[in-house]
């Protein structure tokens, strides 16, 4: 997806979660700075990782871990991207995802693990995690991208690829390189929030609306690509 497309659904969002556009551009500006002097993983290292292959995208709902256990040996096949909080899931079994799509709400010590271990990191700048990237983006030494929910074309090391939270962006991810196949797992949309959310300090009426919007885009993909659910 581009942003030309994109641009709509944001705008929708913005409008039903009154969330705040010079904030999301404040946190572009500064996660595009942080980004200048670091490891920047090409696109076409991106393509070449993704497309016409099959993709496990891990949500880090509270089926993750369980649907980890009985599908590990198909796993070990895919090219696995992880939404955030789903990393700890993972590394906790032993398994170092390709790809993490993260706004920087799981365990940093995790994904900075992860990261040193050859994990992609792709980090996403919007309005209510600009503290989270002053604290935490700059300590990132292995390949790394940045993402916005806004027009990337003011920023030297920003994309937008669709999507709105970490779980359906790493969908929008796959599908932008064009994957032959999306697996997910990890991804409920109930009122049972998973621990690898780790939602213990976040506002729980938020992440439910949040969760719709995802649901929303997981539904959209769905009907024009290969996406299946394990």
């Amino acid at each position: 997806m581009f942003y030309k497309d994109w641009k709509p659904f944001y705008e929708k969002i913005i409008n039903d979660l009154k969330l705040n556009f010079e904030k999301d551009k404040d946190a572009a500006f500064l996660l595009d700075i942080i980004l200048s002097d670091k490891k920047i993983v090409s696109i076409k290292r991106l393509e070449k990782l993704i497309k016409n292959k099959e993709i496990i995208v891990f949500g880090a709902g509270h089926t993750l871990e369980k649907s980890i256990l009985k599908h590990k040996k198909s796993i070990e096949n895919k090219v696995k991207i992880s939404a955030d909080g789903a990393t700890s899931a993972l590394l906790k079994h032993n398994i170092i995802p390709d790809i993490i799509v993260t706004d920087l709400d799981g365990k940093i010590s995790d994904i900075l693990l992860a990261n040193n271990k050859g994990a992609i990191v792709i980090i996403h700048a919007h309005g209510d995690n600009i503290e989270k990237i002053k604290n935490y983006a700059k300590n990132f030494e292995g390949e790394i991208l940045g993402t916005t929910q806004i027009d990337p074309t003011n920023f030297k090391k920003l994309y937008n690829f669709g999507g709105f939270t970490d779980g359906d962006r790493a969908v929008f991810l796959a599908n932008h390189f064009k994957a032959k196949k999306i697996f997910l797992t990890g991804f409920n949309f109930d009122e049972n929030i998973g621990e690898y959310s780790f939602a213990d300090k976040k506002d729980k009426t938020m992440k439910l609306k949040k969760l719709k919007w995802c649901k929303y885009f997981i539904d959209l993909l769905s009907k024009e690509n290969n996406l299946k659910t394990i």
